[in-house]
């Protein structure tokens, strides 16, 4: 049987790195596991099972700030036990903030992907993977391929297609590049996370949930442990160097199907403004945006401080880029005839669920608004 192989997870403590660490761990895929990170694991807000991935003989921690060039050749050094060099390194790690200034993006991204990507090429890994962005242009009638003319519309998207477009120019790099739509699933807090605070404040104001433009406006999803199993799948295979893949569901998930799934859990009233109404808003995004969040924010600490949680990292805070009418519309059939097979094909009530319930065990997110 031949070995096993060793996996470097960059941005080892963040949302997908944590999960890609467990699924490795739990299927016994990999002979040695680092997880590389600014943030240590004693403040990542781990969940008990995380915290057992984290403290397992075959993981490690290496604290690393990416954006540093020696920093960035540390993470790869290897394994100090063993000396065994990484076999395949899977880059999670980036600025993902919304609304940061370029400036900001250019060195959390650009910067930090070409250290990892030419460190990768030093070291002359098999593979390395880039989780990359699919805010790659809006389309809401026909779903974008990997092909597809870019016109991205956030500022990590932005940054993110430089490094595709670099990483093809690196010489001895084998990658591999995921485009990602909302991913959601246990330990999530930016992504799907907000959408389901807000509507549990609303359960708690006993009002309505109007929310800006319509039902139609497109928001793929992903579960996390897709991510993980098909980022898996293509780091394997020789015929996945230097391609581009689309990791979705078939959920062909909107705003719509995803606000009926948070009334039917919070059981809810929901409506919507409307283009006319929400292209006003848009002229005025600072103030829009401010006095969403001030509608929020206030009920939020209130319902905190009710059920006994002094810190929680979730928030129901959004930012401009959150609350555009841009379509995230992505076809996944290249990773289908790659071979890739949906684990969670559409999105649940059930796997919703899951992501609060996990929250409340921890005490970081209010048990009377699911009781």
């Amino acid at each position: 049987m031949s070995e096993k192989p060793t996996v470097l997870i960059l941005g080892g403590c963040g949302f997908i790195g944590r999960n890609l660490a467990t699924y490795l761990l739990d299927n016994e895929l990999a002979q040695e596991i680092r997880l590389a990170d600014k943030t240590p694991p004693q403040m990542a807000w781990l969940n008990e099972e995380q915290t057992r991935v984290f403290e397992s003989d075959r993981v490690e921690f290496c604290s690393a700030n990416l954006i540093n060039a020696a920093s960035c050749k540390a993470a790869f050094a290897p394994h100090p036990t063993t000396g065994r060099a990484w076999d395949i390194v899977i880059n999670c790690a980036a600025e993902t903030r919304a609304n940061q200034d370029d400036a900001v993006y250019k060195e959390g991204i650009l910067k930090l992907s070409l250290n990892c990507a030419n460190e990768a090429a030093n070291q002359r890994v098999k593979r390395y993977v880039e989780l990359s962005s699919g805010c790659v242009n809006s389309s809401e009638k026909t779903p974008l391929k990997e092909d597809c003319k870019t016109d991205p519309w956030t500022g990590v998207a932005k940054q993110k297609l430089k490094v595709e477009k670099e990483l093809a120019n690196i010489d001895d790099l084998s990658y591999t590049v995921v485009r990602l739509p909302v991913v959601y699933g246990i330990g999530d807090k930016r992504y799907l996370m907000p959408r389901i605070i807000i509507a549990a404040i609303y359960k708690y104001l006993n009002e309505t949930m109007k929310l800006l433009w319509n039902d139609a406006m497109r928001l793929n999803t992903v579960h996390v442990s897709d991510v993980c199993a098909a980022v898996w799948q293509l780091a394997q295979s020789p015929k996945t160097a230097g391609q581009i893949y689309n990791i979705c569901d078939d959920s062909a998930s909107t705003q719509g199907t995803i606000s009926n799934l948070l009334v039917d859990i919070f059981d809810i009233n929901l409506d919507f403004f409307g283009l006319v109404m929400s292209n006003l808003a848009k002229l005025y995004p600072t103030d829009t945006v401010s006095e969403i969040n001030d509608k929020h924010m206030a009920p939020w600490a209130e319902i905190c401080q009710r059920n006994g949680i002094d810190n929680t990292p979730l928030t129901p805070y959004l930012d401009e880029e959150q609350l555009q009418h841009k379509h995230l519309y992505l076809d996944n059939t290249k990773l289908k005839d790659f071979g890739y097979v949906l684990q969670h094909p559409k999105v649940t009530r059930e796997l919703l669920m899951e992501m609060i319930n996990d929250y409340v065990k921890q005490q970081l997110f209010p048990k009377s608004l699911v009781l």
